[in-house]
């Protein structure tokens, strides 16, 4: 039965504007910081059979399309004649969802008329699940924290009291974590409620053909723009820190063949022992979303946009671990996916960037506080990469007003990283540079969930590497990445994020760019001369605590020579 493409294009620009709803009403009530000001969440809308409509703007690709596939899960344990209106379901099984148990999906059915018509979930990570805290450190997965299976939270509208003890008895912010549960439901009821409006307003009693119409599109639009790429395969490596005796490097082969396009990640190292892991849902989910940002990023996200990727990996591997693998720090792997994918692809888009978001959690007397940092974005072609910008995760980095205000902690410093973004034709994005020191007289720790410390963000067609990153004491040693280190009471912590790759050779940079770039404390003036050729001179005070872009010229006679190999 064919759909009025009106009715469709209408039908899909109002659940656009019915998922901000969604993820409004989650960030609004949320309780944690992780949620509330770093977006570390994904909402979406999915029809009766659990097949991905649409996604809210702010998500992370880890959860969203992580919740494309884990939503068949919850479909198959609890069929329509199971559940009853005010049923809300939830999990945290890292095979099931988005690879690790600090993040939990809650998904609520929709009914109308008496049966299931559609699904609203949401994946956010909890601030805590217990375990170990957020680290590497675990074995197995049994280490980690509260495991949950898929269950009902609420049934017919009233709280499964039993798992919310279960829960608060078991994390160290029950506070929070429970509240950010509350905060799922409500955004999916809005969702619902919104959702249940427009099916009247359009006098429909379904939208699975609807929802078919308006996946197909995007499998179209996708197909489309892979026939663009030239049939081949295509190969690349990335290594990343990985540890002081393990080596860990991600390699991928990727077969374009028309319209369909096949992900091969053998050869990617063995898994670890340590909670790096990366469960094949979320290696699926961060290798989806890379294929469609580099070739096809305008196309509306939905389960059709999947169908033409296929993603394979050893089982066994890092990019496809076995329970009861650890898997706490995946990210710090998965979040690799897109810069050794785009790196694959003929005509690279990007250069590699910070890539792995930077979560420490600082913990002391009476407090927890998880913290997100974000490094420079590659370069692109065509363009500079964004600074301090969490590609691929899209999470934010998290304020300074809030770290001092949930703990009891000092954010001495917090500037951009002057060179830390690689040299090229089009320079990569800046770090940031931030200290951190308690106010408390007690020992305090710090979980230093961090990479490319040792492997910098290379540069592409003749672009520089990337600063890399340090974490460690001021004017002291480095700390040990991926594990708990405790800390003296005056102890200053320096966590100094890396930048992205540059992109072409950095004698090509515009000399008026790179005098902007000296201008505004991206580059100094030493590097603008000896990576890039171009002498810069400041004219003004040397005292001065402002500097105007009058104070600063270009020697066009010495940078001449310089551009010349002079």
């Amino acid at each position: 039965m064919s759909v009025d493409p009106i009715l469709a294009g209408l039908f899909g620009n109002r659940l656009h504007s019915i998922l901000a709803e969604q993820q409004n009403a989650l960030v609004n009530t949320a309780f944690s910081a992780v949620v509330r000001e770093s977006l570390d969440l994904a909402c979406a809308v999915f029809d009766s059979r659990g097949e991905m409509i649409g996604q809210s703007v702010g998500g992370t690709p880890g959860h969203i399309n992580a919740m494309a596939t884990g939503m068949h899960h919850f479909v198959a344990a609890y069929p329509p004649e199971t559940l009853e209106p005010g049923d809300v379901l939830l999990t945290n099984d890292p095979w099931q969802t988005a690879g690790q148990i600090n993040d939990i999906t809650v998904a609520t059915p929709v009914f109308r008329d008496g049966r299931v018509v559609a699904w609203f979930a949401s994946c956010c990570h909890a601030p805590d699940i217990g375990g170990r805290l957020v680290s590497a450190e675990a074995h197995e997965v049994f280490e980690e924290g509260l495991r949950l299976p898929i269950l009902k939270f609420l049934r017919a509208g009233e709280v499964n009291t039993d798992l919310e003890r279960l829960i608060r008895a078991n994390v160290r912010t029950p506070e929070e974590t429970i509240g950010d549960l509350y905060a799922q439901v409500t955004g999916n009821e809005v969702g619902a409620a919104s959702l249940l409006r427009l099916l009247d307003e359009l006098g429909l009693d379904s939208l699975d053909e609807i929802a078919a119409e308006l996946m197909d599109r995007s499998e179209k639009a996708l197909r489309d723009a892979l026939r663009e790429l030239p049939d081949g395969v295509y190969t690349n490596e990335i290594a990343t820190d990985g540890f002081d005796d393990e080596e860990v490097v991600l390699r991928v082969k990727a077969t374009v063949d028309g319209d369909e396009i096949q992900l091969d990640f053998a050869g990617s190292s063995p898994q670890s022992r340590r909670g790096i892991n990366v469960v094949l849902n979320y290696t699926r989910a961060y290798a989806s979303f890379a294929v469609k940002a580099a070739i096809s990023p305008e196309v509306p996200h939905n389960a059709g946009s999947f169908r033409p990727v296929h993603v394979t990996a050893p089982e066994g591997s890092v990019l496809n671990c076995l329970p009861p693998a650890p898997v706490a720090s995946r990210h710090l792997i998965g979040h690799f996916l897109p810069s050794l994918l785009i790196g694959a692809l003929p005509g690279a888009a990007i250069a590699p960037s910070a890539d792995a978001l930077w979560m420490t959690i600082w913990r002391g007397h009476g407090f927890m506080l998880n913290v997100f940092q974000t490094g420079g974005m590659g370069a692109r072609a065509g363009k500079d990469g964004l600074s301090t910008t969490g590609f691929p995760s899209g999470l934010r980095s998290t304020p300074t007003e809030v770290i001092e205000t949930m703990a009891p902690l000092v954010q001495f410093s917090r500037e951009l990283r002057a060179d830390s973004g690689g040299a090229g034709r089009w320079r990569g994005g800046l770090g940031q540079v931030t200290t951190m020191g308690s106010r408390g007289g007690d020992s305090w720790s710090v979980n230093g969930n961090v990479d490319r410390v040792r492997a910098a963000a290379s540069g592409v067609d003749g672009g520089a590497a990337g600063a890399p990153g340090r974490f460690g004491l001021r004017e002291g040693a480095d700390l040990p990445a991926k594990s708990r280190v405790t800390l003296a009471p005056e102890s200053i912590v320096d966590v100094t994020l890396p930048g992205g790759g540059g992109y072409g050779p950095p004698r090509e940079r515009p000399v008026a760019a790179v005098l902007a770039d000296v201008v505004e404390g991206y580059v100094s003036v030493a590097a603008a001369r000896e990576v890039y050729g171009v002498a810069v001179r400041y004219l003004g005070s040397p005292d001065a605590l402002v500097r105007l872009p009058e104070d600063y010229a270009v020697d066009e006679e010495r940078t001449a020579r310089l551009r010349a190999g002079k």
